[in-house]
């Protein structure tokens, strides 16, 4: 059974205790940087790098960056290497602390939860095949920023493995409209080739393979850009929450417990971890869900054999409520889905004993296998199933990049790239017809036809709803 690790020793030091039921739609802001969650890239990736630490008490800049992960990071990277500006970037926690040390580590060629080919029904195909050109981009600055941090990158592409057999029409339609109108290398394999020559996944139908895929250790990566930002002069403060924003006269007065740190630009980079009274800006756009995550003990040989791997690309499986996994370098197998619908119910046991299961299904032969990390996570969705890099108000110098909806570890890197064109000024107009890129968070609606903040309270109801009702459409046969 599950051996739960919730100490972090190897990045103990001077901050609060990590709070495994910690909500960001109703937890009060901490007043000092909580510890990391119990992950296995926390147990991993070594002792993290210097950063500033808490910001002390006033200060004046250019440019303040609001959340330490992936985003932040890397938008504070490419706004000191290729526009010459020196951020700041602060959190509430520890660098790195929220999404980008509890993800999966899958980099796929994609961002937001719809399809290619959904993108064509919602916007037409002129719109689609402009905004496959930039999530491709989007891949590329990943893959080239992966290339300068040792991260332990196993590319290779992305196996979306049919989990019935009816999922296989579905595979075989998005399989076309990535060849025949996107130009993408995509194929279809049989269940029986899937199992001789990639993973013998036992509920495996039959799978989509797509070229584009990395699989990355996430933290590793994070703290490759840290190093980076403070070597160009980025200062970095963890244990800095954001109280409040108020704009005076143009500046933005942000109030931290410390001090009032004055800056002419904000850029909010949050992710799943995005506070409703963050900024009125972000208020109810975003809704978090969380998702928890397993790594069992490294597999012997004869485990290897009797689970098929011969593949270490990442994986994810056709449920609505997906299952994400592959095999690391140490030959451990991670495994991801979904959680509680509220953090106060995420240690609840029945939540890992869904992901337990949904190992033990498409692996047999593991089960019993000791489970040596367990974690769970927030992911930031959009209520349009989209991200965006927005300035929402063209008067105000105020920025973010949120709502990657689970695929933030690669579009991230490109996200904080564009979100630095636009805080320094150098967005090129071209991109505005974009959805990402063309219009700011919406508020969740009802029906598909109405959107109002008023719904925002009654988004968990709504969720939970739609939990059983995917669940029962997943599992059916």
């Amino acid at each position: 059974m599950a051996t739960l690790d919730f100490a972090a020793p190897a990045l103990r030091g001077a901050c609060a205790p990590y709070d495994p039921l910690y909500d960001p739609l109703v937890s009060p802001i901490g007043r000092e940087a909580m510890n990391y969650a119990p992950t296995y890239w926390v147990a991993t990736a070594g002792e993290p790098p210097e950063d500033d630490g808490p910001l002390p008490g006033d200060a004046d800049v250019d440019v303040l960056i609001v959340g330490a992960g992936f985003t932040g990071l890397s938008t504070a990277l490419f706004l000191a290497r290729e526009h010459g500006i020196r951020a700041m970037v602060v959190d509430a926690n520890r660098t790195a602390w929220g999404c980008t040390s509890r993800n999966g580590g899958q980099g796929q060629n994609a961002s937001g939860r719809l399809y290619r080919s959904q993108w064509i029904e919602r916007w037409g195909k002129q719109t689609a095949l402009k905004l496959d050109a930039e999530i491709r981009e989007g891949f590329d600055t990943f893959k080239r920023l992966i290339g300068e941090f040792a991260c332990d990158p196993q590319p290779g592409g992305h196996l979306y493995i049919a989990h019935r057999a009816r999922k296989m029409d579905f595979l075989t339609n998005e399989c076309r409209v990535m060849r025949d109108v996107f130009g993408y290398d995509t194929r279809m394999l049989s269940a029986k080739e899937v199992a001789q020559s990639y993973v013998d996944d036992r509920e495996s139908c039959g799978a989509l393979l797509e070229p584009d895929g990395i699989g990355v250790h996430p933290l590793k990566l994070a703290f490759g850009y840290l190093r980076m930002a403070r070597s160009l002069g980025v200062k970095v403060h963890p244990g800095t929450p954001v109280l409040n924003v108020e704009t005076i006269r143009g500046v933005h007065h942000v109030r931290t417990p410390r001090g009032v740190i004055r800056a002419k630009a904000v850029a909010f980079a949050t992710g799943g971890y995005t506070r409703n009274d963050m900024h009125r800006t972000l208020d109810a756009k975003i809704m978090p869900i969380l998702s928890n995550s397993l790594v069992t003990r490294p597999l012997t040989q004869e485990e290897l054999t009797a689970t098929g791997f011969r593949t270490r690309q990442v994986i994810t499986d056709t449920r609505t409520l997906r299952f994400y996994y592959r095999l690391l370098p140490d030959n451990r197998v991670q495994i991801g889905s979904r959680s509680a619908i509220t953090g106060a119910d995420a240690s609840n046991p029945r939540h890992m004993d869904v992901l337990i299961e949904g190992l033990h299904r498409k692996f047999p032969s593991l089960k019993g296998i000791r489970i040596d990390y367990s974690w769970w996570g927030w992911v930031d969705v959009s209520h349009d199933m989209m991200p965006r890099v927005a300035q929402p108000d063209p008067q105000q110098s105020i920025f973010y990049a949120v709502g990657y909806g689970g695929n933030g570890v690669s579009f991230s890197a490109h996200a904080g790239r564009r979100l630095a064109e636009r805080v320094a000024g150098k967005w090129q107009h071209s991109r505005d017809d974009l959805p990402i890129y063309d219009s700011a968070l919406e508020y969740p609606n009802v029906m598909g036809k109405v959107r109002w903040k008023g719904f925002a309270p009654f988004r968990r109801v709504g969720q939970r709803f739609l939990y059983h009702k995917y669940l029962a459409q997943d599992e059916k046969r």
